[in-house]
This record gives structure tokens, sequence and C-alpha cells, in this order.
């Protein structure tokens, strides 16, 4: 088995959105909540991501073992108002980390995870933003991201 990384494109995008729905009520579930049915998911991801990757404000780097896709990420860039500690205003919105059971604890979590900060960086972000899961904050906290106990939501 050999790991190979690479940028998600078009061709990819399929795979790509139907591991993220099965990755986004993985999460639901284990939370004990109830996935939201009459939400048509696929089409509004298809929307996004083709918009976004689009304009050079999505990015996503994927595992491969052969053409099967093992681990994917994703990073959003989003501009508000510069701040102290985020001078220029842009932040990267980590989401879309996964790997598949199989290939859990091989270090691929970590390498998709720098590949994105990375494009961050490069993007000009001054902070990256994430709600991790359970599973993720391990490695979120090795890598050093700091907990915000303010962080609030509210839903419309």
């Amino acid at each position: 088995m050999e790991i190979v990384y690479k940028k998600l494109t078009e061709a990819e995008l399929e795979t790509f959105i139907d591991m993220r729905i099965g990755q986004l009520t993985e999460e639901y579930e284990s939370e004990g909540r109830e996935v939201p049915t009459g939400v048509d998911l696929k089409a509004a991801l298809f929307e996004y991501y083709q918009k976004h990757m689009a304009d050079g404000t999505f990015v996503s780097w994927l595992a491969m073992d052969g053409e099967k896709i093992v681990g994917t990420s994703g990073m959003s860039f989003v501009e508000k108002p510069p701040y102290f500690t985020c001078p220029s205003g842009k932040l990267g919105l980590l989401s879309s980390m996964f790997t598949a059971p199989e290939y859990r604890r091989m270090g691929i979590a970590k390498e998709l995870l720098d590949r994105v900060i990375k494009e961050a960086r490069a993007y000009g972000c001054g902070a990256v933003h994430i709600t991790a899961s359970d599973m993720g904050v391990k490695l979120y906290t090795a890598y050093g991201f700091k907990h915000n106990g303010n962080f609030m939501m509210y839903n419309l």
C-alpha cells in the first residue's frame, strides 16, 4: 500500500461529496442526533464546491490508495474585518477531515492537515478555525490548535 496525496479535482468531486455526507451522517449519529430528512445535501455540496473551487476559495487534498480515496481534507477561505491577531482578516475554515476507518492511525490525517494549513498560509490567512469532532480533537491539539471557550453559534 502506497498512499499518494493529490488536490481534489472535478473528477473526484462526486466521490468526495458522498464521503462528506457519510462523514456528516456518522458525526450526527455518534452524537445521538437524528440526521435531518428532506435536505438535498448532495446538490447543495456540488454547487458549493464547484463555485468555490473555481474561484479559489476552497481547496482540498486527498489521500489515495491507488484509485481509492482513503482520506479527505478541506479548507474554505473567508474574510472578515482585520483584527489584532489576524491583520489580514483572512481566515481558513477547516472541514471535511476524514480518514477511512481501515486507514486510521497511519499519519494520513496529519499529512492532509499539514497540506491544507500550508494552503491557508499561502492564501494569506492569519488563523484557521474548526469545529472539531470528538475524534479529531487529539489531532488538532497535537498540531497546535487551541480551544476557544467563547465560540458560539446561532442557527437561523
